[in-house]
C-alpha cells in the first residue's frame, strides 16, 4: 500500500514509510480515563506522498528523523478533520535499516493530512442508555 492510497477508518494498513520531521513530545489526556499519554507526531512519508504519525507512549520516542519504518496492521483516524495514521496496540512498527528497505525518497508535496476529512459524529448518550444497548425513546 501507498500513502496516497490512505483515507478515513482504515485498518490493516501495512506501509514501509521514511520519517521526514518529528514534532515535539506532548502530554494529552485522555477523555475516556483521565490519565496523561505521551504523544509524538511525525511525517512520514514515501514516493507519492506523506501522513501523520502518531506515536503514543512508548512508542514517542522509538524513531528519529530519516528512519525507515516497516508498519504492519495500522489503522488510520480522522482527528479534528484530518487524516491520522497510527501504529496501535495490535500493529508492528519497527525501524528497517537502510539496506534492507533500500533509500525512499518522499515525495512532500501531496499531504495526506492536510486534506479535510468530515469529522465521524460521535453520540454522548447518558450512560443509563448505553446499559440498555442505545438511545431509548419513550
Amino acid at each position: 500500500m501507498n500513502v496516497v492510497q490512505l483515507g478515513p477508518d482504515m485498518k490493516n494498513v501495512d506501509l514501509t514509510v521514511k520519517v521526514v520531521r518529528i514534532q515535539e513530545e506532548r502530554e494529552v489526556t485522555s477523555r475516556k480515563d483521565g490519565r496523561t499519554h505521551r504523544l509524538v507526531e511525525a511525517l512520514v512519508g514515501d514516493e507519492t506522498g506523506t501522513v501523520i504519525l502518531s506515536l503514543w507512549d512508548e512508542r514517542a520516542n522509538e524513531v528519529k528523523e530519516g528512519d525507515i519504518l516497516r508498519i504492519e496492521n495500522g489503522y488510520t483516524t480522522v482527528i479534528r478533520g484530518h487524516l491520522r495514521l497510527n501504529v496501535g496496540k495490535y500493529g508492528k512498527m519497527e525501524v528497517a535499516s537502510p539496506e534492507e528497505a533500500g533509500d525512499i525518497s518522499v515525495n512532500e508535496d501531496v499531504n495526506v493530512s492536510d486534506k479535510d476529512y468530515p469529522q465521524p459524529r460521535r453520540f454522548n448518550f447518558p450512560k443509563r442508555a448505553r446499559q440498555f444497548g442505545g438511545r431509548r425513546f419513550r
